[in-house]
């Protein structure tokens, strides 16, 4: 467990979806609480939901990680993809959009922004919000016929860099020096 000095550190709990030791801080709060809306509420089983999944982006000769706070399987392939964030959904609208499409091979068709109040649900195939609030992320039933009904285009070598150099700038450039969620993997520089 990695202590963040930017975060009020309220001791530990475990999570809800791994029963592992977390540092409960007002953030993982949040995080526990939407895992848990996922699952008593919307119906997925905490097999569909893979957590704190770490996505590499390359740009020039930085390699940065970055955390995804949730994946949501559905008929054997990656469906959502839901981010928290604390403050507004709408400056980090554009920086989730590309990162669900560096995660896999193709497009994950639903993009879920959430401060953990409030949510923003984005279609990722077009770009466009579809729904907003807790309430309208998609349940297991919902994307069970999104899945049926779309076809998951793969991610051109152009999307994917345009993708990572939104990313880069809006999560590695504009984080905090303390944020535990962005992480130098390596250093590319020729004389490391």
């Amino acid at each position: 467990m990695k202590k963040n000095p930017h975060h009020l550190v309220l001791g530990e709990l475990r999570d809800f979806l791994t029963g592992k030791k977390c540092i409960d801080t007002h953030d993982e709060r949040y995080r526990q609480k939407i895992s848990k809306h996922l699952v008593q509420t919307l119906g997925y089983s905490k097999k569909q939901i893979r957590s704190n999944e770490v996505v590499t982006i390359t740009i020039a000769n930085q390699r940065e990680g970055i955390r995804i706070d949730f994946l949501i399987q559905e008929n054997n392939r990656t469906c959502m993809l839901i981010k928290y964030a604390p403050g507004s959904l709408v400056t980090r609208r554009l920086s989730n959009l590309a990162l669900s499409r560096l995660i896999l091979a193709y497009q994950i068709p639903v993009v879920v922004t959430t401060n953990g109040e409030d949510a923003e649900i984005i279609n990722g195939l077009n770009g466009k919000v579809i729904d907003q609030g807790l309430s309208g992320i998609p349940s297991k039933t919902d994307l069970e016929k999104i899945a049926r009904s779309v076809s998951l285009p793969s991610i051109s070598a152009g999307i994917r860099e345009k993708a990572s150099r939104i990313v880069y700038a809006c999560e590695v450039d504009g984080a905090c020096p303390c944020d535990i969620d962005v992480c130098v993997i390596q250093s590319l520089e020729p004389w490391d």
